[in-house]
């Protein structure tokens, strides 16, 4: 298909937003407003129409790593680091990069993510000097560096004044005379200082950021849908494997019915993205091992809407966001978010439904072991019977599984 690398960039900037949100304590849009920075410093530099799709790509990119390496984190200690330590730490950076190993850049650069915290005398994680760390890479180090120093969102004269001293104290240290001259070119324009305002950013970045699109296969395009599935399973230590484990299990039941090749890939990359919404629920509810609150449950109830909201933006992806943003709805109406009727589900939002419990039952959580898979299916067969589910689907698992076991 023609796959748009721009609506799916806005995607991925959605999902990253929110977990820096969460789980970081940043600003919302920090992404957006960091690729807007550096879109418009490369922009100043005269750098290449693929060049300039690429600086936002990898700015919006930047921090991708800081998901899995706080989960990594959580797990080890029992707490979750705070962003300045996190930030700290160079191996988000070596995670980050090779997260986006598939990701379809058009220009032949790589180790930009890896180097994003080098500075300009050598005194960055891995020392690189100079001329020594790619252009992009100081161009995304300054943009991110601005955003973690300055409420840019809410930037005022004062710090406009603020901000462009800071970055002339900065020159031949963190940053080079080259990056300095041409961030503060840019600040020379007003609607630079207006478009880093939450109301703005958005439309600047799908204004200003080059379209492109590349005819890809299914296969290429769940390469690159891996990303986001790394990102949502590890937003919560509760889910580590999930989007994963649904992703292989969409694979054998799809050999299974006989699917043709597309068709498979399609369930496969809706398995990888069912849970983007939950990118937007808090990790406080995610990991509450307690039965939750009305409110909490109505806030993670909320997961499957928000992932409609950002794949219905993909063009291409209309099948695939049905089968993602279904998986919670029920065949006697009792699902969520819109208590669709059976003859609303269709039969592969029926089996990711019934994938999703019986994968939700059988992997290993923090707080308990992965059920065996007779007990699981016992799960299956009463909702099966109470209306839930649909009956040939529930069936056709346990003869699967059951051999696979």
């Amino acid at each position: 298909m023609l796959f748009r690398l721009n609506e799916f960039l806005m995607a991925v900037s959605f999902a990253l937003d929110f977990v820096e949100m969460d789980i970081l304590g940043m600003p919302s849009n920090h992404g957006k407003r960091t690729a807007y920075i550096s879109i418009s410093i490369a922009k100043a530099m005269r750098l290449s129409s693929y060049e300039f799709y690429d600086v936002a790509a990898l700015a919006m990119l930047h921090d991708n790593g800081l998901s899995e390496y706080s989960l990594h984190e959580k797990l080890a200690t029992k707490e979750l680091k705070n962003a300045a330590l996190l930030e700290g730490v160079k191996e988000h950076c070596i995670i980050g990069e090779n997260n986006i190993k598939n990701y379809p850049l058009l220009t032949n650069v790589e180790n930009i993510i890896k180097y994003h915290h080098e500075r300009h005398d050598g005194t960055g994680f891995f020392n690189l000097r100079g001329e020594e760390i790619p252009l992009m890479s100081q161009i995304i180090a300054i943009a991110d560096a601005l955003e973690k120093n300055f409420d840019l969102q809410n930037n005022t004269y004062n710090m406009q004044n603020e901000i462009c001293e800071f970055v002339m104290h900065q020159e031949n240290v963190a940053f080079s005379s080259k990056i300095v001259k041409a961030f503060l070119k840019v600040t020379e324009n007003e609607d630079f200082w207006v478009n880093l305002k939450n109301d703005f950013v958005s439309t600047a970045l799908e204004r200003e950021i080059p379209e492109h699109c590349l005819e890809l296969s299914f296969e290429e395009i769940h390469n690159i849908t891996n990303v986001l599935s790394k990102i949502i399973d590890s937003k919560s230590s509760y889910t580590q494997r999930h989007s994963q484990g649904l992703s292989e299990k969409a694979a054998i039941m799809s050999d299974f019915y006989g699917l043709e090749q597309e068709e498979k890939m399609k369930l496969i990359i809706a398995a990888d993205l069912h849970d983007i919404g939950k990118l937007a629920v808090p990790n406080d509810i995610l990991d509450k091992p307690a039965k939750l609150s009305d409110e909490e449950f109505s806030i993670i109830k909320k997961h499957t809407y928000y992932t409609r909201l950002v794949l219905q933006e993909i063009k291409g992806f209309e099948e695939i966001t049905e089968w993602a943003s279904n998986h919670h709805e029920r065949l006697n109406g009792k699902g969520y978010p819109f208590s669709k009727s059976s003859e609303d589900i269709d039969f592969n939002s029926r089996l990711m439904a019934c994938l999703d419990i019986y994968q939700a039952l059988t992997e290993e959580r923090p707080y308990r072991e992965g059920l065996p898979h007779e007990k699981a299916m016992e799960i299956l067969s009463d909702m099966m019977k109470d209306g839930f589910i649909d009956t040939k689907i529930t069936n056709d698992i346990e003869l699967v599984f059951s051999k696979l076991k």
